[in-house]
């Protein structure tokens, strides 16, 4: 089992580096080319994959997610404080009224 492990844990930790850097914006990167980054997670799996998680990413302070508004991305909303979404229900209520009208007014109910 512990061989097992000794093999697979790296390779993750490589898989998940390897995305992550080729994922990742090129403006999001420090001290390296991504392709350069790349090349190092693939080549120094262990040694490269760490380097990229500790060192070749800027990353968010702790606390501050992006659907909390941090970064310049929209904020969250449940779907019952959207505004749109309950805008697009009373469309769906409007188009169930209008089949129903059309059908007499009378929905067929069990």
């Amino acid at each position: 089992m512990l061989r097992v492990l000794m093999f697979l844990v790296p390779l993750a930790l490589s898989v998940y580096a390897f995305i992550d850097c080729i994922s990742t914006k090129d403006a999001d990167i420090r001290h390296m080319p991504k392709p350069l980054w790349a090349i190092l997670v693939l080549l120094f799996p262990l040694v490269g994959s760490i380097s990229w998680i500790i060192a070749g990413k800027k990353r968010q302070p702790a606390g501050s997610s992006p659907w909390q508004g941090g970064g310049g991305r929209r904020q969250w909303v449940a779907p019952d404080d959207n505004p749109d979404f309950l805008k697009s229900l009373g469309k769906d209520g409007e188009k169930d009224k209008d089949d129903e009208d059309r059908s007499g007014g009378r929905r067929d109910e069990p």
